[in-house]
């Protein structure tokens, strides 16, 4: 829709306000109404939004360790510009008018915290190869009988799931909550949210969705929409949405695969298909793979954010453990699939659903990027058979600490993504290895403890 179209319906719409967000560091919508008045004031200029959304955590503590904001710098205004591009419509808000924004500075440039500008940054960078990036990302979550209070009354524990049983691919399932699963399918895509796929998982009460591709700014903006209006159709029908990524040991947990491919500047040749090539991979492709698995062990945290994303990376458990690549095969970190022209792509299979889609498709493309800058060759071999036992080029980091020294130190992920964003971002993340040390001091097992489902269940 033009911009003369989007001014009009919004000054048209009954409701006189429009609904705005940014995402914080670890991927939740933070936002607010606004007149319809103040909106026409700021959409050639810009917002002041409250940069405490970058100076706590996403229990609204207030971090006391970084230098971005603080009690030391009084949590000023900081600008956001809107981006019209990003404009939809609610539908189960009256069709109301939405945006997304992103945080600028006072010479109006991007905002080193601002997960938004820094996917922004990676894209142009990957843009002024030649290369345009088609991402997609896919969710899986669990869905509970529940209401926030009755959560809270039950202290995160004994809560009822949608439905019983290890139902993955369930026919029956999907049609006992059809209501559900029906608006879901209808009312994301009104939102521009188009799903390519949706059904149930194995556990109870779980589903997944594929979302449709696109280039990677959209692709990532319908991944970070597309959990919090999940959620809000939940509460519609008197249901808790959660993506956790890992609720219960005894469960399996939940993914956020990234699906990434790179297209010629006129979008028409998939970059990454050879079809002359014994594995239908280019050797642009091979580059992009051998950099991801270089530089995966630096950016980790980045894939995986909080405490809990660990206990989702065990063995047998449908998530990799290992620094691993093959050809259709779900047990490595990097699954190659090469089915056609149109279709061959890389699937990261590291990532959980409790991931901020912004940073974790940065770091994708970024680190693809690294590896065809730096020529890499893609010598590991690719895995036959169980990726959990091939530990021949290491497995991953074991816990949210280990990880983020490594990132902390690494001059990898500086070069990536700048010493200003990986120095504050490694600080969120010692922020919340303290929280989770100061409630658990001893947890060394791979138990969900109470401080993880008070902290993740709802908000992530």
């Amino acid at each position: 829709m033009a911009n003369k179209e989007i001014i009009k319906y919004v000054k048209d719409h009954p409701s006189g306000k429009v609904k705005l967000a940014i995402t914080d560091i670890d991927g939740v919508l933070r936002g607010k109404y606004i007149s319809a008045e103040k909106f026409f004031s700021v959409i050639k200029g810009r917002l002041g939004f409250c940069d405490v959304v970058f100076g706590w955590d996403m229990n609204d503590v207030a971090y006391n360790n970084i230098k971005f904001t603080g009690w030391h710098t009084g949590y000023p205004d900081a600008p956001v510009k809107l981006d019209l591009n990003t404009f939809r419509k609610i539908p189960w808000e009256n069709d109301l008018p939405f945006f997304l924004g992103d945080f600028i500075d006072e010479k109006n440039e991007p905002l080193y915290v601002c997960p938004r500008q820094l996917l922004r940054k990676i894209t142009a960078q990957c843009e002024q190869e030649g290369f345009i990036p088609y991402f997609s990302q896919e969710f899986e979550w669990f869905n509970f009988s529940e209401t926030p209070d009755s959560l809270l009354q039950k202290g995160f524990r004994n809560m009822t799931a949608l439905s019983p049983g290890m139902f993955g691919y369930s026919i029956l399932r999907s049609t006992l909550k059809n209501e559900f699963m029906t608006d879901l399918f209808e009312l994301l895509k009104k939102f521009d949210i188009p799903v390519e796929g949706l059904h149930t998982e194995t556990g109870p009460g779980v589903y997944e969705a594929a979302i449709l591709y696109a280039t990677i700014m959209e692709a990532a903006d319908r991944a970070a929409l597309f959990k919090t209006a999940v959620k809000e159709i939940a509460y519609k029908h008197g249901i808790v949405a959660s993506f956790m990524a890992k609720w219960n040991e005894n469960l399996p947990g939940c993914s956020g695969h990234i699906h990434q491919s790179l297209w010629d500047s006129t979008a028409k040749h998939n970059l990454f298909y050879d079809g002359k090539d014994e594995t239908k991979m280019s050797l642009l492709m091979k580059s992009y793979l051998a950099g991801q698995l270089y530089c995966l062990p630096h950016i980790l945290p980045m894939f995986a954010p909080t405490i809990n994303s660990y206990k989702r990376l065990v063995e047998g458990a449908w998530a990799p453990t290992t620094l691993t690549w093959a050809i259709d095969n779900r047990t490595v970190a990097l699954r190659v699939m090469n089915g056609s022209k149109k279709s061959t792509r890389i699937e990261t299979r590291v990532v959980g659903s409790d991931v901020n889609p912004y940073l974790a498709m940065a770091a994708s493309l970024a680190s693809g990027l690294y590896g065809i800058k730096n020529n890499l060759k893609l010598k590991q071999p690719a895995t036959v058979g169980n990726g959990y036992k091939d530990i021949s080029n290491g497995v991953l980091p074991r816990n949210l600490d280990e990880a983020t020294q490594k990132m902390k130190e690494s001059s990898i992920a500086k070069e990536l993504f700048g010493e200003k964003f990986v120095e504050h971002f490694t600080l969120t993340r010692e922020w919340e290895w303290r929280q989770y040390r100061k409630e658990v001091p001893d947890e060394k097992s791979k138990s969900i403890t109470d401080w993880e489902l008070k902290r993740y269940f709802e908000i992530i």
